[in-house]
């Protein structure tokens, strides 16, 4: 059976950028409005009074200093605290669908062959705008592709399962070549009046293309793909078409992101790094020679320390790329986006691996070599 090949990524970015002071500003006007709408109770013990957010609290925290969204207008406003994206008629492209379509294009481009080659569009991705019609099928139609398409998810963790899909269908001959998309309005899902969470995220969208070798040129041989789930409740999002039949309605605050941070740090961490060594050992790549790691981009510490346990020492200036610091948590994106910028140094024969893992839990690592 062929192997499969990354050809080439691409990478769409939404115009507006959000800072973290921005961000602060707003939240802590809303925080001040709360609290002194609700004084009394606060201080006759019913109400506990809200704290503000700082600068200092969100780098430390995260390493986020900035991220892109959609839109910024409601996002900096106390009253709002939501972003502005007004729905589409159902003729016009929805928004997903056009962000993964920029994504592609450029993909497309940089492969430098035409749409028509691409047999298979998966959508992988955390935030799915609607059941159906699929996402992807609306991509693939935008671009002109054949063969068929299908939405899939597996929160952040999205990415690096749609490529173990495309390159198995590659491998089997179900398709010359698979566009994988990744586009995350994780601002939509994201409550804004939470301090714990109202930072994390951000709006992104990628593209990979996977092919045969027998038919590439360049990119990166994937040397081997593993996925991992594990059942927890410590990341979640009930928003779905239940709720509507449910007796609360839609208003509850799990149906937006909620987490327990520090259970997902000391339950991941380790679950990730074992998996990644292992996988290398199966692989017979030493972990400790990887020339560069692409893992997802949730928080800076978790990569720092999963990078230490995967090289065995402190990362060196680059090893471990991190853009969170530009982007947030783009969720299935990030570690992507992280591929996409920092691969252009490689020489042939090195190595490096891509890994995602987030709610789920789950995990996947994709080793790759340049050709």
């Amino acid at each position: 059976m062929p192997q499969a090949v990354i050809p080439a990524t691409g990478l769409y970015t939404p115009p507006q950028s959000l800072s973290n002071a921005e961000l602060v500003d707003t939240f802590n006007a809303y925080v001040e409005r709360f609290n002194a709408a609700n004084a009394e109770a606060i201080a006759e013990g019913e109400v506990a009074a809200l704290t503000p957010s700082s600068v200092e609290f969100i780098e430390k925290a995260s390493g986020i200093k900035s991220r892109y969204v959609v839109d910024k207008t409601g996002l900096t406003d106390p009253d709002v605290m939501r972003p502005n994206i007004p729905e589409r008629s159902n003729e016009e492209i929805s928004v997903l669908a056009e962000m993964a379509v920029e994504a592609a294009k450029q993909a497309i481009a940089r492969w430098g062959k035409p749409a028509s080659e691409i047999d298979a569009v998966i959508c992988a991705a955390s935030n799915m705008q609607r059941a159906y019609p699929a996402m992807a099928i609306e991509v693939q139609q935008a671009l002109g592709i054949g063969g068929f398409a299908f939405d899939m998810n597996v929160a952040c963790s999205s990415a690096t399962f749609g490529i173990k899909t495309a390159a198995d269908f590659v491998a089997s001959g179900s398709a010359r070549a698979v566009l994988m998309v990744n586009p995350e309005i994780c601002s939509g899902h994201l409550n804004f009046r939470d301090r714990d969470s109202h930072f994390i995220f951000g709006d992104v969208a990628t593209a990979v293309i996977v092919e045969a070798e027998d038919r590439a040129t360049g990119g990166w041989d994937i040397l081997g793909t593993r996925l991992k789930t594990q059942f927890s409740n410590n990341i979640r999002n009930n928003f779905g078409f239940l709720n509507r039949a449910a007796p609360e309605g839609i208003g509850a605050i799990d149906k937006l992101f909620v987490q327990e941070g520090r259970k997902v740090f000391r339950e991941v961490v380790p679950l990730v790094s074992d998996m990644i060594v292992e996988h290398a050992s199966d692989l017979g790549v030493d972990p400790t020679g990887l020339k560069r790691l692409w893992l997802h981009q949730a928080n800076i510490n978790m990569n720092e320390m999963i990078g230490r346990r995967v090289l065995g020492r402190d990362p060196a200036p680059g090893e471990n790329v991190i853009i969170l610091d530009e982007f947030a948590n783009t969720s299935s994106a990030g570690s992507i986006i992280a591929f996409h910028r920092a691969n252009d140094d490689f020489a042939k024969g090195e190595t490096g691996l891509i890994c995602s893992f987030g709610a789920g839990y789950s995990a996947g690592t994709v080793f790759v070599r340049k050709r």
